[in-house]
């Protein structure tokens, strides 16, 4: 239940500061969610050192962990949970996985919300 809480309490920051940043830089820019973008970027960097550190050396409890990349990065872009799996992947020399997980994903993913856009039209 504690490992819940954390991840949950962690999400939570991380998804109200990605709504911040988002709410702040996207309408600045036209034509590019720059909110967005930095957010999955500065994600992928966050869990990367976060997980980076914590397998150097135990330098972060599992608590901790669950915290912050769990739940905060988890929050905050899940984005930098599908970089991570993306790293595993190329660090485990697995390339079918890693070009189908990654071509799948953005294909699947696209035509997902473009089918959840269409399927909210067939009442009309």
């Amino acid at each position: 239940m504690k490992h819940a809480l954390l991840v949950f309490l962690g999400g939570g920051f991380g998804s109200l500061l990605r709504f911040v940043i988002s709410k702040f830089l996207n309408p600045q820019f036209q034509n590019f969610f720059l909110g967005t973008f930095l957010v999955n970027v500065l994600g992928c960097l966050l869990i990367g050192v976060i997980l980076g550190l914590s397998e150097r050396g135990n330098l972060f409890s599992l608590n901790t962990s669950l915290f912050l990349a769990t739940g905060f990065c988890g929050g905050f872009t899940t984005f930098s949970a599908f970089a991570f799996e993306q790293h595993t992947f190329l660090k485990n020399g697995e390339l079918f996985n890693f070009s189908f997980y990654t071509i799948s994903s953005l294909v699947l993913g696209v035509l997902a919300v473009s089918l959840g856009f269409w399927l909210t039209r067939l009442g009309n």
